[in-house]
């Protein structure tokens, strides 16, 4: 009795001591002897830091500025219709940019776009969304972050506004707004570069684009401020907007010739196929032809988005499982070895357990090895569709201004404005943006999850010498296996010698009857060989509609359900208003008709001019044919204009049957 009550107090201890072994060992953030320093591996213990300029002070103090520039840039704009009798026609509405111009500062629009999406993607995660607003509440949080949405494109609004006003002034204050913007975020991030939130250095990377933008416009400024003084700016701004570029492409479609005697390769080898087919995933700049502004500004907020969503997935996955892999104790490898889920020479009798340890921890950097490459082949793969949406919108756009619209769209299309074109048009590169980072995440999601299936089913096996459940499937159902690809070849190479017979120039079926008995008899296999048909036919279209999903060139349904993708159909809403409203082809006639001509007075005459024409009026000599061949020549150039552009015929015919459209006069009708 005695031995058992000692027998049970010495349990009872061992039980204490491993108790609390467990739970000293068990919480990883309570080790006694950590391998690393507690600042390093847990952001938690970083303290707030506050900047010398802290958020709400660099807000206060900058929105009443940018309204005041706001105000002021407003008086060098003229109205055009409204009380022009007052003060001249100022003050006037201020435009952020010339959406459908092609010429302008490109740069200077998809650097402030740029800011304003960073921006957004700060706003969300923070705790704080309205700078001028602090420690607010969970509950009246999200509606701070609805009043942020309209907050930041008022605040940044002079930065874009400063540039589209063309004056001395306004490139003055663009410039001294560029620099207290850009001289306050550094500051800030050198005061303060690590942060709790998330990781302790994802608060100063993901200012990252808000300061290299920043800089941009730093420098853009004082560029357009020194050309102004310089004289080129007058001058430019004195011409019409898009002049320069409609003028070259023009140029570039009249000098176009075919080339004599070149006949098109009916093979190609396969290098060169390759390399067209490489060569049509970059963008190469094409001579007199340029991408609309909302294209520029929809692939630059998609690149930040790229950076912004994989800076997120990185941050919020490798250092948690860094910290899980440097606090992994025995205890917990005792659980797993007890699951199945770690391989164990004798998972009954918990020895030592140093094997397991390590071969737990290289699980968790086998899983970390595959997110990280995961994350990467998603970022390039995305970057490489983005890249060929540049091409396509390309393509999409020449054969539109030729009139071809059965070569982008599978019906005919009236290329006109609407409501509904517009609506698309304006939220396009919104929705540019948002599809890439969704496309992202998708991608993540998928690839992790292959990337890690390969790797403890195919390559760690294959390491360690173990069979994993893959290899024992595999052995076990080898006989099934080898009798459909059996029944696959079987039914080929019947096809190809037994019931197709070949002549020089048709192919006809043979031997009917053996290919209804065939077809009869392998009914059952081929229903099985369906089945992995369908597995691999689902594999196959969520990797590409995954991959292809931040394109909007391409529709990821089928022809006559298009209309359901909303991508899609923004894009093609897009490309109408774009065409209809900054056609390169009938901006540049516009242009050349409203280029003032110059009056020349006739010539003072002369004595030899005047004994020369006495004599020229008693010969009669054919008339010059140069007029003749000059309206010739204008004459098949319209046609050749009309024939690629049909959309222009409309309003030729209706200028054509207006008889004073031209300056004609009506006579009176003669008795």
């Amino acid at each position: 009795m005695a031995a058992n009550n000692s027998g049970a107090a010495h349990g009872s201890l061992l039980d204490d001591s491993f108790g609390d072994d467990l739970l000293s060992d068990w919480y990883i953030y309570e080790t006694a002897e950590p391998a690393a320093p507690q600042d390093d591996m847990f952001p938690s213990t970083i303290p707030e830091c506050d900047p010398t300029v802290s958020p709400r002070l660099y807000h206060t103090c900058m929105a009443p500025i940018s309204l005041a520039v706001l105000l002021g840039l407003s008086l060098l704009v003229k109205r055009r219709h409204l009380h022009r009798d007052c003060w001249n026609g100022i003050p006037g509405l201020l435009s952020p940019a010339n959406f459908l111009e092609e010429e302008g500062n490109r740069g200077l629009m998809a650097a402030v776009f740029g800011i304003l999406f960073s921006s957004l993607c700060v706003l969300v995660l923070d705790a704080d969304p309205l700078p001028l607003i602090t420690h607010s509440s969970q509950h009246s949080r999200e509606y701070w972050k609805i009043l942020a949405l309209l907050y930041y494109p008022a605040f940044y609004y002079p930065l874009a506004a400063c540039a589209t006003v063309g004056h001395r002034a306004s490139y003055l204050l663009g410039c001294l707004l560029s620099w207290c913007h850009c001289v306050v975020h550094v500051w800030q991030k050198v005061d303060c570069p690590q942060s709790p939130k998330i990781y302790r250095y994802y608060s100063m990377l993901s200012y990252v684009p808000i300061i290299l933008c920043l800089v941009v416009l730093s420098l853009w400024y004082p560029a357009l401020l020194i050309r102004s003084f310089t004289g080129k700016e007058e001058t430019s701004n004195k011409e019409v907007t898009g002049r320069g570029y409609y003028k070259k492409y023009l140029k570039a479609v009249l000098s176009r010739r075919l080339q004599k005697g070149s006949t098109p390769k009916l093979e190609e080898s396969l290098v060169s196929r390759l390399r067209a087919y490489l060569c049509s995933y970059i963008y190469a700049p094409e001579e007199g032809f340029q991408l609309p502004l909302k294209l520029v500004l929809s692939m630059t907020t998609s690149v930040i988005a790229v950076y912004q969503v994989a800076l997120l997935l990185l941050v919020a996955f490798v250092p948690t499982i860094q910290i899980v892999r440097a606090g992994m104790t025995k205890d917990v490898v005792v659980l797993l070895v007890q699951f199945g889920l770690v391989p164990s020479e004798n998972p009954g009798m918990p020895g030592d357990m140093e094997k397991e340890l390590s071969t737990v921890k290289h699980y968790l950097w086998s899983l970390e090895v595959c997110y990280v490459c995961s994350l990467v082949l998603c970022c390039l793969l995305t970057l490489a569709m983005l890249l060929r949406t540049l091409v396509m919108h390309r393509s999409n756009l020449k054969a539109l201004y030729q009139g071809a619209v059965l070569d982008v769209f599978y019906k005919a299309h009236i290329l006109r404005p609407s409501r509904q074109a517009i609506v698309c048009w304006m939220s396009f590169a919104s929705f540019q943006t948002a599809f890439a980072c969704l496309g992202l995440l998708i991608q993540q999601v998928i690839f992790f999850i292959c990337f890690a299936a390969f790797t403890f089913l195919v390559v760690i096996p294959l390491q360690s010498g173990t069979s994993s459940y893959l290899f024992k499937v595999v052995r076990n159902m080898w006989p099934f296996w080898l009798t459909l690809v059996v029944a696959v070849i079987v039914q080929n190479v019947a096809a190809h010698y037994q019931f197709l017979e070949q002549h020089p120039l048709r192919k006809e079926l043979t031997n009917r009857r053996a290919l209804y008995i065939v077809t009869y008899l392998l009914f059952p296999i081929n229903v099985l060989v369906g089945v992995l048909a369908g597995v691999w036919r689902m594999v196959i279209s969520a990797l590409y509609n995954a991959i292809h999903f931040c394109q909007l060139d391409i529709s990821l349904l089928n022809r006559g359900v298009e209309t359901f993708d909303p991508g899609y159909h923004a894009y093609c809403h897009y490309l109408k208003t774009e065409v209809s409203q900054s056609h390169p082809l009938m901006r540049a006639f516009c242009l050349l008709l409203l280029q003032p001509t110059k009056p020349q007075g006739p010539p003072e005459p002369r004595m030899g001019d005047l004994e020369e024409g006495l004599q020229l009026m008693h010969t009669k000599k054919a008339p010059s044919g140069g007029g003749r061949l000059k309206r010739s020549r204008a004459r098949w150039w319209l046609a050749y204009t009309l024939l690629n552009n049909p959309s222009l015929m409309g309003c030729r015919k209706t200028a054509l049957c207006d008889p004073t459209a031209n300056g004609a006069q009506l006579s009176p009708p003669r008795p």
